[in-house]
């Protein structure tokens, strides 16, 4: 008989990650054999319990899981490097392909049945894409992110409330500037504001 699958779970509630762990170590062929509660712990983690697959949040303190994913990709040579397999509540568009483009194998929700979630580990271990279908056809009807990678920058700070001086001075950029990338944005998103602009590219998974 085979080896396990061995499986690094990520996500800041405790509950839904012990939940997780629960299920799939009740599966013969896979087992949990790290656990964290933050984004920031997730390579020093697999450096340390060498999964074979991570299962990521997307929402997270210290990194998001995409930034995960794609640190994981960077920092780590292909042969050891673990496939990530999203697992969130946040069902969105933007955030698979975002998490696609970042090197992730997979990308389910979390109301997914535990056996298909199980299945759709060991497809992602064997080398296989699992994408939620409803997500993939949403993604292919909205498109890629408008926006670009400043005016993002710009929105993702405007989400927090920041003001127009604060944001421009932790980008170094003019005040005028950042004006001009909101306006860009604000335009993209059909909205008239710059904390509806930021609302919808969040809830787009833009941001």
């Amino acid at each position: 008989m085979s080896a396990p699958v061995r499986l690094l779970l990520a996500d800041d509630q405790a509950l839904v990650r012990g939940a997780l762990a629960a299920l799939l170590g009740l599966e013969p062929d896979l087992e949990v054999v790290a656990e964290v509660g933050r984004g920031d712990e997730v390579l020093a983690a697999v450096a340390e319990h060498r999964p074979d697959v991570c299962l990521l949040d997307i929402e997270m303190p210290g990194l998001d899981g995409i930034e995960v994913c794609r640190r994981l990709r960077a920092d780590l040579p292909p042969g050891l490097a673990p496939r990530v397999l999203v697992v969130t509540t946040f069902g969105r568009a933007g955030y698979l392909r975002r998490a696609l483009e970042a090197g992730a194998s997979g990308f389910v929700v979390k109301d997914t049945p535990a056996a298909e979630l199980a299945d759709a580990v060991r497809r992602v271990h064997a080398g296989l894409r699992v994408v939620d279908p409803v997500l993939a056809t949403t993604s292919l009807v909205e498109g890629s992110s408008p926006l670009t990678e400043r005016e993002t920058e710009v929105l993702r700070l405007a989400l927090d409330g920041a003001t127009v001086a604060a944001v421009a001075g932790r980008l170094h950029l003019s005040s005028g500037t950042v004006r001009n990338h909101l306006s860009a944005a604000i335009g993209k998103t059909g909205t008239r504001t710059r904390v509806e602009a930021a609302r919808v590219a969040r809830e787009r998974g833009w941001l």
